[in-house]
């Protein structure tokens, strides 16, 4: 038994958001003191050497953390600890805002599945910034992407877009523009081909006019029809995005309604996402024809998990619900099996 799996008993015993506080502030204790730095590479000695080098970075391995988990970019260090090969802070907006009503995030214990409504909760994109660039004068040096959104009560979805893409640029190793998030009113409908195009359009000229280039990547939902993927995947390769994660929680229900908070409102991640964002994936991946990187997101609970969306021709996978049930022996095991 590993020590997450005798330890997830009691974090599972406390309300989730409570758990997520309590977790954390155990990774942090352990990270500066040294303790979580040796005892994971001791569960890496066997992994294998897969750097891959993509929108001009160089990943240690194609394993990450999706954004979601550390919103503020408060426990970097913690989590670049694990041995992941990128981690992904955010949603952050250009104001901080509380986000929905608690209660908003819930287990589906039985299904290894989660379903949050939490809104965008965020301390803004200043304090994220002074804790990226903190990490990094303590000699962090992951690669960190950046996941931007807008305010709930912004009345310019693009200009909030703008205002984040121009705070974060000189900091992020690469920007990820969610516009596919279930939890802020509206937001999905910047999938629609004209807002869409309009969005990207806008912020690949802000990121031209830039000093450096910083990749682009856009996270899309995976509850779209074929075709809406199809004018979707036209808009970016149109535009020339750099990525696409595919995909963010679903709205869908199947599979879990028979469970006591099976009707929460909210994007439902976790294992009964995985067909779905699959689905998604493969189209994606196909429509890409490797000209922008693709990054597979959504019901990962398993080493194999992980590797099924790699054989679909993902290039980088992220991990986040099944992180919560299967504990980092999720990301080494994945990693040992990259062999």
């Amino acid at each position: 038994m590993s020590l997450y799996a005798f330890l997830r008993p009691a974090l599972f015993s406390l309300p989730p958001e409570f758990a997520h506080q309590v977790t954390f502030a155990g990774l942090d204790f352990l990270e500066a003191s040294g303790l979580l730095k040796a005892y994971c590479r001791r569960q890496l000695v066997d992994a294998p050497n897969t750097t891959k080098t993509l929108m001009g970075l160089n990943f240690p391995n194609p394993v990450g953390i999706a954004a979601g988990l550390d919103k503020n970019a408060d426990h970097l260090a913690a989590l670049a600890c694990l041995g992941v090969g990128f981690v992904e802070v955010g949603t952050v907006t250009p104001k901080p805002q509380l986000g929905n009503a608690r209660p908003r995030l819930f287990r589906l214990t039985a299904e290894q599945a989660l379903i949050n409504r939490m809104g965008f909760n965020n301390k803004g994109v200043d304090h994220l910034l002074l804790r990226l660039r903190q990490y990094r004068q303590c000699g962090g040096k992951a690669i960190v992407g950046v996941n931007i959104g807008k305010n709930k009560d912004s009345d310019d979805a693009i200009l909030d877009y703008q205002t984040g893409l121009q705070r974060v640029y000189a900091d992020a190793d690469y920007v990820v523009v969610n516009i596919s998030s279930p939890n802020t009113p509206g937001l999905r409908d910047l999938q629609h081909q004209d807002e869409l195009l309009e969005l990207l359009t806008t912020l690949k000229n802000q990121q031209q006019r830039l000093d450096k280039k910083v990749p682009l990547v856009v996270k899309i939902a995976p509850d779209l029809p074929e075709s809406a993927v199809e004018k979707l995947m036209d808009c970016l390769l149109k535009t020339e995005i750099d990525g696409v994660i595919a995909t963010n929680t679903t709205i869908s229900r199947e599979g879990v309604t028979h469970l006591s908070q099976g009707h929460q409102m909210g994007g439902l991640s976790g294992l009964p996402l995985g067909l779905l964002a699959d689905r998604i994936l493969a189209q994606v991946v196909q429509q890409a024809a490797g000209r922008l990187v693709v990054i597979a997101s959504g019901g990962v609970s398993s080493p194999e998990h992980a590797l099924h969306k790699l054989q679909l021709g993902a290039d980088l996978v992220q991990v986040y619900s099944g992180l919560i049930y299967q504990g980092p022996q999720l990301i080494w095991q994945t990693l040992k099996s990259l062999v």
